[in-house]
């Protein structure tokens, strides 16, 4: 009967393990952010960067996107959208406050929708 058990118990916790996900230290993703400018670039890299765990963040005017390779131990995507969002930029599902985006510089307030 013990053997048994024993048998149960360790499986169960194989299993379990198991089902966890394993968190990537360089995740990649991108994502859109709004943005006009070169001004809108810094300030947006510069939002991400402030997340603890962001190793690369590159914004691209052209696409109006960001890439970035972070640590998912450290941050996740939802952390460094709302440090953008803060800055005054929508990025991704995050939209920044009517607040945050009125303290941007005239060049960089972009059409919202």
């Amino acid at each position: 009967m013990k053997k048994i058990m024993m048998i149960l118990l360790v499986s169960l916790f194989s299993l379990a393990s198991f089902s966890q996900e394993k968190k990537n230290k360089n995740k990649r993703v991108e994502f859109p952010v709004n943005g006009n400018c070169e001004m809108c670039e810094k300030r947006i890299e510069k939002a991400a960067f402030s997340v603890k765990g962001v190793k690369s963040a590159d914004w691209h005017i052209d696409h109006k996107d960001l890439h970035l390779i972070f640590d998912e131990n450290k941050c996740s995507v939802a952390d460094i959208q709302k440090a953008i969002a803060r800055a005054g930029h929508d990025a991704g599902k995050v939209k920044a406050s009517d607040e945050d985006y009125e303290k941007l510089h005239g060049c960089c307030q972009y059409e919202r929708l």
